[in-house]
């Protein structure tokens, strides 16, 4: 089943926006430099969303470890070949939650492994039209809106929400079309919640510039340090503290935060 969390006429105009701007990637990105490789390499290795990776095995604050393959970050799944499906498949991927707007949907329909179920959690379709023309420049404006746009809390709410009831054995996967914007932001929503410093969720963050072969300072293929930024002092802005983000802001219980911790942390 389908779960829309954003009218139709608003995502189609989001979708346009966000074809014209920085979160547009419709065909696979080069191969990384291997000057740039991380110490640690987490990529799945698919050659149709060369950004796909594994958020666990990340330390926590309080010594525990992010559990491997339960969530995996990924970019649009249009340009997945059979062998990248099977890779999905030996990794039980069994829920695929998309954050992208209507008409990135239309334009590059996901490729599902066999047996997966396709969750739709629009992350800014549903902002108003200032704070929609703001987002052409991406940046800042746009990982604020993250927290600011009519809807963006209740599709990250629902990714974290299928992450903590996944089956044992089975995974998630959510992305976006890059798979470096609104899912940069679930994966450092995630990440904090599970008790990750900031300094590594930053660093999980820019790994993007390196698994899609940004060069420095290309909006376009990478991401910046600010713009994470600039989406964790919004939550501070309207919620004063993370841990109110959480509770207020996405609206999950204390209960779900620990079920969420109990799936995520060995």
């Amino acid at each position: 089943m389908i779960h829309r969390s954003a009218r139709i006429p608003a995502a189609v105009l989001t979708g346009v926006l966000v074809a014209l701007g920085p979160a547009t990637a419709l065909a696979p990105a080069a191969p990384p430099a291997a000057t740039d490789a991380p110490a640690i390499d987490r990529s799945l290795h698919l050659t149709g969303a060369p950004n796909a990776r594994d958020v666990g095995g990340y330390r926590t604050t309080d010594g525990r470890t992010v559990r491997t393959g339960v969530a995996y970050r990924t970019d649009q799944l249009l340009n997945l070949t059979p062998a990248d499906l099977d890779v999905l498949n030996r990794h039980g991927v069994r829920v695929v939650d998309d954050l992208r707007t209507v008409y990135e949907r239309a334009l590059g329909p996901d490729r599902l492994p066999a047996g997966a179920r396709a969750n739709w959690y629009d992350v800014i379709g549903a902002a108003p039209l200032p704070e929609l023309m703001s987002t052409l420049a991406g940046g800042t404006d746009l990982y604020r809106a993250f927290i600011t746009a009519p809807g963006a809390d209740r599709a990250v709410a629902a990714v974290l929400r299928d992450i903590a009831t996944v089956p044992a054995g089975q995974a998630v996967v959510f992305h976006c079309t890059a798979g470096k914007d609104r899912t940069g932001w679930v994966a450092a929503v995630l990440l904090t919640i599970l008790g990750v410093d900031r300094e590594t969720v930053t660093e999980d963050y820019l790994l993007s510039n390196h698994y899609r072969g940004a060069a420095p300072g290309d909006p376009m293929a990478g991401v910046q340090r600010e713009w994470l930024d600039g989406a964790f002092d919004q939550v501070t802005a309207s919620y004063g503290t993370f841990d109110r983000y959480v509770s207020e802001g996405l609206g999950l219980s204390a209960d779900e935060v620990q079920t969420l911790r109990q799936r995520m942390l060995n």
